[in-house]
């Protein structure tokens, strides 16, 4: 069986879930999982020469594609830099998976100079949060972050401290997320609507999400 390290298992956990686009400005505590998207063809790395380009270029394809798009930023310091874009798709019910870079586990209490609290940096614009500090649960974390981009829908983050990267880590084939079910549909909301319509008073309809698209709006 082929060896593999929790860069590489990250890697065939978003292509596993269908995500197969990833926005990126990486640094260098980012590198193994560079590695295993240069490794990868069928995963498309799109560089981003700023984060805000990077989380405003995945905010974009997601809201096209109907499916989650992946970032990958460095560190707190490169999260940072993208939070705008990240505030809007969180208002937009974007479905999106940060992977963000941060120093070993074992390196994170030594104040290096790009040391950050990057799970409070990332709380406010993420619908989850998490730190995958061991390379056996990166499958399971990444599966995690699918199911909760689309079940808010909204931005997930996953924290990918550098040694959890280069650690080995399992390589059996991964199990893909079973994606959440959509809200079902409110009958009783459609009714009030058509009976404010028929009151004859003034009357607003607030759509977002998929009702925005071409054949909703039609409906509308």
């Amino acid at each position: 069986m082929t060896k593999m390290n929790g860069a590489d298992r990250l890697c065939d956990a978003l292509l596993a879930n269908g995500v197969d686009v990833c926005f990126a400005n990486p640094g260098t505590s980012e590198m193994h999982f560079v590695a295993a998207l240069d490794a990868r063809p069928q995963m498309r790395c799109v560089l981003g020469l700023f984060e805000g380009v990077v989380t405003g270029a995945a905010d974009g394809y997601a809201r096209m594609a109907d499916r989650p798009a992946a970032t990958l930023l460095h560190l707190g310091p490169g999260l940072g830099n993208g939070l705008a874009n990240l505030h809007n798709a969180r208002r937009a019910h974007t479905p999106m998976i940060n992977v963000v870079g941060n120093h070993a586990t074992h390196h994170r209490d030594l104040e290096a100079p790009l040391s950050s609290d990057v799970e409070t940096l990332a709380g406010p614009m993420s619908a989850w949060v998490k730190s995958c500090d061991r390379a056996e649960d990166m499958a399971a974390d990444l599966n995690a972050a699918y199911v909760a981009a689309l079940a808010a829908p909204g931005v997930a983050t996953l924290i990918l401290p550098a040694d959890t990267a280069w650690s080995e880590a399992p390589a059996d084939p991964v199990v893909p997320a079973t994606p959440p079910a959509p809200v079902p549909f409110d009958a009783a909301a459609l009714d009030r609507a058509v009976a404010a319509v028929r009151a004859g008073k003034r009357v607003a309809l607030l759509l977002d999400g998929p009702a925005l698209r071409a054949d909703p709006l039609d409906k509308a």
